[in-house]
């Protein structure tokens, strides 16, 4: 059988060297493994990547395909491909152009660990060998092709050794002065594409051959920009601004700004790349507008009209964030369950303050709603493409456009335009029942937390409820037998699908509201929180970046003040957030109380004290948030009766004019009891006739709580649980 395998491929190599050697035609050699060679694809003479290649390519090109399934670049390797009739076929073929793609067989656990040092010697022996053949050869080395978590060596070193091969290619192109070529950004956000988790299908093939095809031809398809870039768009004030975009290689782009009413004109060019990517880097502007932008390029232009200057923030999450202005009520409603005090309008005062500022929305909205049904094919495969949201555009905060934008999103945004009196820019993609999980960026989930990505459909870390809708959603797909199909509720999904596109669009912050669907599990979400956080920072290049979020509100689900007491303690671990408690807000058996603007107003607060450092909130600190506990060593016990001092307690008091309730007390074995309460200027004494010498003490831990406790700006206090040091 071997015997008959080989002498197949010898004939295979010689019928191919024969069609060669065309008069005037560009020879293009594809040394790879099996990924070049195409395996998994069920007509792979057709469809491999150097076969697609060719059709791209077209009658002046000659493609060759010189794959060696389970090939290794190093010469020690369990198959080295210096040793196989491919490797001799390809040095006899001369190419002008080679493209080589090897190092993923030799992740083998038989290979990396035991040979690395030898790596970067043997991969540029091997460009050697082949440019002796052509002296004048283009040689193309390629970043690995992605490979799955599904691959069942994943955590216990194939992920790893394949991320330190990518990290050594560079230094081979650098040593041998070859080009390099990226094929794993392409493939990595669509795991859908990858059978087995390791050879891409057809459509991968094309992906690969299409990166190909632009590399060796320079033609990215013109001039293109992110697609948030629109007329009408805000651009972030006071911060240098990263423009970039895709324009075929070596054109020169110029990217020019202009004040429209007079004022500074900034000129700035750059070359695209042999990856067609460009970018430059404009001053810092001040607040204000209307600007042009224009971009262009000899042959094309691109001009974006009437562009403001001033704050530009990211709203996120699920459905809370996501509930339309036209369906929320400002406060709360009378004799309904939203019966505590609320967050009036406010205003700090402004000196003078000149003309009305614009507030600009950029909405995103789905293809379909996350009903309870099951999804057509169409609607199944643009998921797939990362087509969830449908690309809009720029608009004027109007009566209309408004109704149909995030209410919190509006309600904070209306703020920082009444405060701050510049123009701001709210971007929306929330999306209802998504899951933080499916928010955060593949490479973290792989190196941070591998686990929640197998298996996601039957994955206990995902919450069940999610799951199960994604199933009924996915229904078609799975009846057919493909486990590959992909949902927004998925890990990673709504980043590559809702991150991705923004394309690191500058904005000051992010606003969230999200935790409804990983209230399941409070440690996991612990562990998920932070990993998003500095996902996003990373992908802004914001260490710093202001991440504000708000606290799960009040509902008759039992883990709920577990979960909210964990997010109060998120947001004292990490730095630069703020958490805006909504649990006065709640409604008992609705998971979307309507009251919105309060929450949109605590994130203003936060953000106008913590990031613009309004003087009105240095001089009134209680105004950024509720009273909050920061230090239990300043708790004082005596005569059984617990002090607990608040900060952000001015006029501390509570919401119906009733004594504080909800306090509990713990005794020696843990176990909780009713407590009294009563405010004593800025603390709160706590007793209970059933405990002597309290352990720990709680306040609001109901799932839909009644805590009354708040400051004089009628902000709330966060549901705790704090142990008693001794």
């Amino acid at each position: 059988m071997k015997r008959t395998i080989k002498c197949k491929t010898l004939i295979a190599v010689c019928l191919s060297l024969l069609s060669l050697q065309i008069a005037g035609q560009v020879r293009v050699a594809c040394v790879g493994n099996s990924i070049t060679y195409g395996t998994g694809i069920e007509n792979r003479e057709a469809d491999s990547y150097p076969a697609q290649l060719q059709k791209m390519l077209g009658e002046g090109y000659e493609v060759g395909n010189f794959g060696r399934p389970g090939a290794t670049l190093l010469n020690h390797g369990h198959r080295p491909y210096t040793q196989q009739p491919e490797y001799r076929a390809a040095l006899d073929f001369a190419g002008d152009i080679v493209v080589i793609h090897l190092g993923i067989n030799d992740t083998d656990p038989r290979n990396w660990p035991n040979y690395r040092d030898e790596f970067i010697t043997d991969y540029c022996a091997l460009i050697d060998s082949l440019r002796g053949r052509n002296p004048k050869a283009r040689i193309i080395i390629a970043r690995l092709s992605p490979i799955s978590n599904r691959h069942s060596r994943f955590q216990s070193g194939t992920r790893d050794w394949h991320d330190e091969i990518q990290q050594v290619i560079p230094l081979v192109a650098k040593a041998r002065g070859t080009e390099l070529i990226d094929f794993h950004t392409p493939l990595y956000n669509r795991p859908d594409l990858f059978p087995d988790g390791l050879h891409p299908n057809k459509a991968g093939a094309a992906i690969m051959a299409k990166a190909v095809f632009q590399f060796i031809t320079g033609n990215y398809g013109g001039l293109q920009m992110p697609q948030v870039f629109t007329d009408g768009m805000v651009l972030q004030r006071d911060m240098p601004l990263n423009i970039h975009g895709i324009a075929n290689a070596g054109d020169e782009v110029t990217v020019d700004i202009e004040k429209v009413k007079g004022g500074k004109r900034e000129k700035v060019k750059a070359v695209a790349g042999k990856d067609g990517r460009w970018e430059v880097e404009l001053k810092p502007l001040m607040a204000g507008g209307p600007y042009s932008l224009s971009v262009s390029t000899k042959k094309e232009k691109l001009t974006f009209q009437d562009v403001m200057v001033g704050e530009v923030w990211l709203c996120s999450g699920q459905s809370n964030m996501e509930f339309k202005l036209r369906g929320a009520s400002p406060v709360p409603s009378k004799g309904g369950e939203n019966h505590h005090a609320a967050s009036s309008p406010f205003t700090p005062p402004l000196e003078g303050a000149g003309e009305a500022v614009p507030l600009r929305l950029y909405n995103f909205t789905r293809i379909c709603p996350m009903s309870d049904i099951e999804f057509d094919s169409l609607t199944l495969s643009r998921i797939n493409e990362l087509e969830y949201l449908k690309p809009t555009k720029w608009q004027d905060c109007t009566s209309e456009t408004a109704a149909n934008f995030s209410a919190v999103a509006y309600y904070f945004g209306r703020m920082l335009q009444d405060s701050l009196q510049v123009p701001v820019g709210l971007i929306c993609n929330a999306v209802g029942g998504s899951n933080i999980e499916s928010w955060i960026d593949r490479r973290t989930l792989e190196f941070e937390f591998p686990n929640i990505l197998s298996d996601w459909l039957h994955n206990d870390f995902i919450m069940e409820w999610c799951r199960t809708r994604a199933a009924k959603n996915i229904g078609l797909a799975l009846k057919a037998g493909n486990n590959l199909q992909r949902h927004p509720y998925q890990p990673c999904y709504m980043y590559e699908a809702g991150i991705e596109p923004l394309d690191g669009f500058p904005i000051r912050g992010v606003i969230w509201y999200q935790g409804e669907s990983n209230a399941h599990n409070k440690d996991a979400h612990a562990k998920l929180f932070p990993l998003l956080v500095d996902s996003w920072r990373r992908n802004w290049k914001q260490p710093e970046m202001p991440f504000l979020f708000v606290q799960l509100s009040s509902l008759n689900r039992p883990s709920w003040p577990w979960f909210r007491d964990s997010q109060r303690l998120l947001s004292q671990q990490i730095p630069h957030t703020g958490m805006a408690v909504s649990s006065d807000m709640g409604d008992s058996l609705d998971v979307h109380p309507r009251c919105k603007q309060p929450v949109g107003e605590r994130l203003a607060r936060l953000a106008l004290t913590d990031v613009y450092k309004l003087p009105y909130f240095e001089k009134h600190p209680s105004a950024k948030q509720g009273p909050v506990i920061i230090d239990n060593s300043k708790f004082i016990i005596h005569n059984s009766k617990l002090t607990l001092p608040f900060d952000c307690a001015d006029g501390l008091t509570t919401s119906d004019g009733k004594a504080p309730c909800t306090f509990e007390l713990a005794d020696e074995f843990g176990i909780f009891h009713p407590a009294q309460a009563e405010v004593k200027g800025s603390n709160v004494v706590v007793s209970s006739k059933d405990v002597k010498c309290p352990t720990a003490v709680r306040y609001g831990w109901q799932p839909f709580t009644r805590a009354n406790l708040v400051n004089a700006y009628g902000l709330p206090a966060s549901t705790f649980l704090i142990p008693i040091k001794q």
